[in-house]
């Protein structure tokens, strides 16, 4: 099978995955509305998110025909299927943050698992989480981890976990993503705080903690840092999960960190609509793509870590070890989530000030 990853940034209440616009459908033909017919699966989540392979082999195998649209924004979706009143699609794969609004909205169903005899194979790790914290609504399909990237034939001390990024060996050669939830989350993991807290004290203590960081950040970007750590033109960086994937791809001398301090991770869950046209439908490609096999092949495509424990063998060696977390994982792990407007606000400023501390 031919490897190719996807473009797409990791979400820690990321508001969207880096994605184009338009709509396919699984068979590279033009989508059509969504329908209610037998043998039809309208599925709706960001484009390119499932290898044509997979598409195919669940349209010979089950005889139903995928109609495929796609969205830009998590928040694009939402809306229609609030317009919609959990009509029109089948199933939907979207931002975590997203999930529990739809869910709160009643606009998802329970999940009859009877149907689904695969969904042992989800790693627990998954689930449980904030949005579907009974497990009832969703199924985890791919998952963005917070990790620390970093060229060890540049860098002169082993690098172990967040801390370490304030060391002054590393002055000038960070990079790290744009999103200030995740980047000003970092210091509050650095100082024992969670990413979510509504403490404003400490909120703004991490901010004074992100200050002291200025000096050795070279580079603030969201799209392709990976070919700035590549180049050399970083030497450590904290990435959104498909740009750790194509960095190890390109330098598998890299080293991949799971911060001592904590893993901030991301899901993108899939759930049927509470209208559901083709639930059936939709119940048939999550078992499909829940088969150890069929998941192996969708994280190889997504470049995402993998939430089918079963599927992590299977995983082609060369890329099984940042696709997949370790044998004997047992690090603390926290997904960023929707905080108040005040929260939000704080961040923002003191985002802005670090910022003006790089000098970009």
């Amino acid at each position: 099978m031919k490897k190719s990853m996807i473009k797409i940034a990791s979400s820690l209440l990321l508001a969207s995955l880096l994605t184009g616009c338009g709509s396919s459908n699984g068979s590279g033909q033009s989508a059509g509305q969504p329908q209610k017919e037998a043998g039809q699966l309208n599925l709706y989540t960001w484009e390119g998110m499932f290898p044509q392979e997979v598409l195919d082999g669940f349209e010979k195998e089950t005889g139903i025909k995928i109609n495929y649209s796609n969205y830009d924004f998590g928040e694009t979706m939402l809306t229609k299927l609030q317009a919609a009143k959990g009509g029109e699609y089948d199933l939907v794969i979207t931002d975590d943050y997203i999930v529990e609004t739809v869910i709160a909205e009643g606009l998802a169903q329970k999940l009859d698992k009877s149907k689904l005899p695969s969904i042992g194979n989800v790693n627990p790790i998954f689930q449980g989480q904030f949005f579907d914290p009974s497990d009832e609504y969703t199924v985890p399909y791919g998952a963005g981890v917070q990790t620390i990237v970093y060229n060890p034939a540049a860098v002169d001390l082993p690098i172990a976990g967040y801390a370490d990024l304030w060391d002054s060996s590393l002055k000038d050669s960070l990079g790290i993503v744009a999103n200030y939830r995740v980047i000003n989350g970092m210091a509050l993991k650095v100082l024992g705080e969670s990413y979510n807290t509504e403490d404003m004290d400490k909120i703004q203590a991490a901010g004074d903690k992100l200050l002291e960081l200025a000096p050795n950040i070279r580079l603030i970007k969201d799209d392709n840092l990976q070919d700035d750590l590549i180049s050399g033109e970083v030497n450590a960086a904290i990435m959104y999960t498909s740009q750790v994937t194509q960095a190890k791809m390109a330098n598998p001398e890299l080293e991949v960190v799971f911060p001592t301090e904590g893993i901030g991770l991301g899901i993108m869950p899939a759930f049927i609509p509470s209208q559901a046209p083709n639930p059936d439908a939709a119940y048939s490609f999550l078992e499909y793509v829940l088969k150890p096999e069929n998941a192996a092949k969708c994280f190889e495509w997504l470049g995402y870590y993998s939430t089918n424990k079963a599927a992590d063998g299977l995983i082609a060696e060369e890329y099984r070890d940042f696709l997949t977390l370790p044998a004997d994982f047992s690090g603390d792990t926290e997904m960023i989530q929707n905080i108040s407007s005040e929260a939000q606000d704080l961040h923002a400023k003191i985002w802005t000030e670090f910022k003006t501390a790089c000098g970009q």
